[in-house]
């Protein structure tokens, strides 16, 4: 055998060493999701929408005839806003209001979906690591307002806006919320109330197993006014002082005109 067979033969040799490992290397799982509208527009008739959001697992391992090997989880985020807490406490037979938190950048819309309960799926590190439910969300104090109270009093305002918030449909935790279609497929339906806020939202969907997240994908949501509505809006907030005073003006003569109508000689 001539030298320059043997050097052919070990480059070949050394070709496929080093990229046998490459080629066979496993890929790991990617979740890729999208929702059914990424635009709402908000008009006078407008009483609430549906939004679907769904999904596949690429590079899934799952089997036919086992159970599932994953868990996914969707949550939905709307624009931030400051959310002060009030306390009420009776005085002298009248109830008023005798402390408060302001909390900075709370979600105005908060909605997760699951397909069991998030304390089953994984722990509260990683909860708390990606806001993963009510315990979970960022509602911190607004400034030096930290010092003045003990946690137990933080706990409790904190625990009174997201019971609010419950109660008024813009903060949804449903752990049947998120269905497999399929062995790879998924899908989750919510509801957005008519009083939800304007803005900009975050779809966030991730795919853990066994409590660790392996993969998370973002999809964007925009709510918005239109029409006279968004006419309205923008001057109370472009052009306040003249918003106030048309906002006058038209009473006074709405109030004028009621008397005039009613007014009996």
């Amino acid at each position: 055998m001539s030298i320059r067979m043997i050097v052919a033969l070990l480059a070949s040799l050394w070709v496929l060493s080093t990229g046998t490992p490459s080629l066979a290397a496993p890929v790991s799982e990617k979740i890729e999701s999208d929702i059914s509208s990424r635009n709402i527009a908000i008009e006078s008739n407008f009483t609430g929408e549906k939004i679907v959001i769904f999904g596949t697992i690429e590079n899934s391992k799952q089997s036919e005839f086992e159970p599932s090997l994953y868990d996914v989880v969707v949550v939905i985020r709307g624009p931030k806003e400051q959310i002060v807490s009030r306390r009420k406490s009776q005085v002298v037979g009248i109830w008023i209001n005798r402390s408060s938190q302001t909390f900075a950048n709370a979600p105005g819309y908060y909605a997760i979906l699951s397909a069991r309960e998030l304390k089953t799926i994984t722990n509260k590190t990683t909860l708390d690591a990606y806001g993963l439910g009510f315990d979970s969300l960022p509602l911190r104090p607004l400034g030096s307002e930290v010092s003045s109270r003990v946690t137990r009093d933080l706990d409790d305002f904190r625990s009174a806006i997201i019971r609010i918030k419950q109660r008024e449909g813009l903060y949804i935790y449903d752990p049947a919320g998120v269905v497999f279609v399929g062995r790879n497929l998924f899908r989750a339906t919510v509801d957005l109330p008519a009083s939800v806020p304007v803005g900009k939202y975050a779809t966030d969907v991730y795919l853990l197993r066994e409590g660790d997240v392996l993969s998370h994908n973002r999809s964007q949501l925009t709510i918005d006014k239109q029409g006279f509505e968004r006419f309205v809006f923008s001057a109370a907030f472009d052009y306040p002082l003249l918003y106030g005073i048309i906002a006058v003006i038209i009473a006074v003569t709405a109030g004028l005109l009621a008397s005039a109508l009613t007014r009996r000689d």
